[in-house]
């Protein structure tokens, strides 16, 4: 078996202000972008890398789920704790700079972890947490 990571989801409560994030301060490439019924799913990704993908997606629109659980994710979401993911770059200094001069909300500076990576996080405008570790 071969297999990838083609795409993930991560949900945005603003389709505008998610489009400055990831492509205007992340330099993300916008490479699809659907309407439906006012909500927006965009999909963006690495430059140079077509093959790995982050959709944009509405929160909490599956059918399946109940008015309970839509609100709990809402609640999730506004206190960040709801989805996250983990970016990689050769320059964390240079990278958390960049982004730090962006206005991103810092949730943590480069740090040295313990389970023996060097990384620092921001929460995207939806809450999300992106965490960048330093390749070495």
């Amino acid at each position: 078996m071969n297999l990838t990571i083609h795409q993930t989801f991560l949900p945005h409560t603003s389709p505008d202000a998610s489009l400055a994030f990831y492509r205007d301060t992340l330099g993300f490439e916008v490479r699809d972008s659907v309407e439906y019924g006012g909500m927006y799913w965009i999909t963006v990704g690495p430059v140079g890398q077509p093959g790995t993908s982050i959709v944009l997606h509405p929160p909490a629109m599956d059918p399946g789920l109940t008015d309970a659980e839509r609100r709990t994710i809402t609640e999730m979401m506004a206190k960040g704790s709801y989805a996250s993911i983990n970016l990689a770059t050769d320059d964390l200094d240079e990278t958390f700079d960049r982004l730090q001069a962006s206005d991103a909300e810092v949730v943590q500076e480069p740090t040295e972890q313990a389970y023996g990576v060097r990384d620092c996080a921001f929460r995207d405008p939806a809450g999300n947490l992106i965490r960048i570790q330093e390749r070495r």
